[in-house]
């Protein structure tokens, strides 16, 4: 699929020139829903697949080296619908991107020594005031998602990043909803960013970025 290909190359390519065919079967996949953290969710045509994926986009405020990042995610989760295995890669590409934003949020905040990504994580509820009830996935569909981030549920959302990174991204299910979270949490450390004055420059933090090519892998 050679647009598909140009797409993870360019994640800011529009991924509405990736072609997909319907498929014989509806696509089923376990993710929340209204009231329900436990929901179902099936797609019988491509098109309703695609504005699901494209619903969940970040911010376009957002910087964009996360952007690309996040959309990167969302190219591989379009393409789950040819190949559910593919939603597994995305997973990771999309974990991949919220530690980006994290870091540069928050890790100026953090000692370099004990800046891993579990350690951005319990940052947002410890320090940053995230809850549940600032979750619109969580207010929507109820359940709880913080002990991820704290380590109070297991896996954690870094273990999960670890498991994929160090094994095999396409074993296994894909965790339902996964997202949607990730972009809720990162809309969420953006949020004062977000509510600056307009005339300031989007540009991402440089001295948050200096060290990143050294403590992030490429997907």
């Amino acid at each position: 699929m050679r647009q598909a290909s140009e797409a993870l190359e360019n994640p800011n390519l529009d991924r509405s020139q990736i072609t997909l065919s319907d498929r014989d079967e509806p696509l089923l996949l376990a993710w929340p829903t209204q009231g329900n953290a436990g929901g179902l969710i099936s797609f019988a045509k491509v098109a309703d697949w695609r504005a699901f994926v494209e619903s969940l986009a970040i911010d376009a405020r957002i910087p964009e080296i996360v952007r690309a990042k996040y959309a990167r995610a969302q190219i591989l989760y379009l393409l789950g619908w040819v190949d559910l295995s593919v939603l597994k890669a995305g997973k990771l590409a999309v974990l991949i991107a919220l530690e980006l934003a994290l870091m540069d949020r928050y890790g100026g905040q953090i000692t370099k020594s004990k800046r891993s990504f579990a350690a951005l994580l319990k940052f947002m509820v410890e320090s940053d005031g995230l809850t549940d009830n600032r979750i619109p996935m969580v207010v929507r569909c109820g359940g709880t998602a913080v002990g991820q981030l704290i380590g109070a549920t297991h896996l954690t959302l870094a273990e999960r990043r670890n498991a994929l990174a160090h094994g095999d991204p396409f074993d296994g299910l894909p965790t339902g909803g996964l997202l949607e979270l990730v972009r809720d949490l990162i809309n969420y450390a953006y949020r004062q960013y977000l509510a600056e004055d307009a005339s300031l420059s989007p540009a991402p933090h440089p001295a948050t970025f200096n060290d990143l090519g050294a403590d992030h892998g490429e997907l």
